[in-house]
This record gives C-alpha cells, structure tokens and sequence, in this order.
C-alpha cells in the first residue's frame, strides 16, 4: 500500500492544520467559554451580543445562526471545542455525525449499529 500524503485532502473532509486553527481562533475560544454555565446562558440570552464579544467573523456567525457543524468546521471549528457549543442545544455526537454524512440521526445510528457485525 502507498504512503499517504498527509497534505492529501479526504473528500469533503476539511484539514484541521494551522491556517485553519488560527482562523477559528476566536470561535473555538467562545466555544471553550461553554465550559461555565453563566456563560451558556449569556449565550442564549443574546446569541449576537455574545458572538460580537468573541469577534466572530461573518462566516462563523451565520454558521453558529444555522447550528451547522459542517459550516462551523469550514469556519475553523475544532470538534472538541464545537461539541461544547452542540452541547448547549441538546446535541451529542451521533447528531454531529448524523449531520456530517446528511444521515438522519436514526440513520447515522443503524449505520453504526450494522458496522459493528
């Protein structure tokens, strides 16, 4: 089997590298802010106020106003840090996963289910 290039790209995947962490700086840092409750509901009190506090770039804002992780990744969202924000509205990680292969989220589950054997 060749070597895989690790500047390749993986088909609809976006590379977490530098570039992409230095421009989700500041979403990935609101994100992490969700560790403390006040600051989730300070959120959810004023979801703009809170992304301007936090500098949010407009890709990243209309990212975080659609609740898409795909745009959110694309807008230099890092899992970790995203999973704390889809933490606040319910969402755990099939949800996530659901979204990332346009599966429902029964879907996504069955389909983890059947890979198992």
């Amino acid at each position: 089997m060749p070597p895989v290039n690790p500047r390749q790209p993986v088909p609809g995947t976006t590379l977490f590298d530098g570039e992409q962490a230095r421009k989700g700086y500041a979403l990935n840092k609101m994100c992490y802010s969700f560790n403390d409750a006040a600051n989730r509901r300070a959120f959810l009190d004023d979801e703009s106020a809170y992304c301007t506090q936090y500098r949010l770039n407009p890709q990243q804002r209309e990212a975080i106003r659609s609740r898409n992780v795909l745009q959110l990744i694309a807008a230099g969202g890092n899992a970790y840090y995203l999973a704390k924000f889809a933490g606040i509205f319910g969402l755990d990680m099939q949800d996530i996963g659901a979204q990332q292969t346009g599966l429902t989220k029964e879907q996504f589950k069955a389909r983890l289910l059947a890979a198992r054997g």
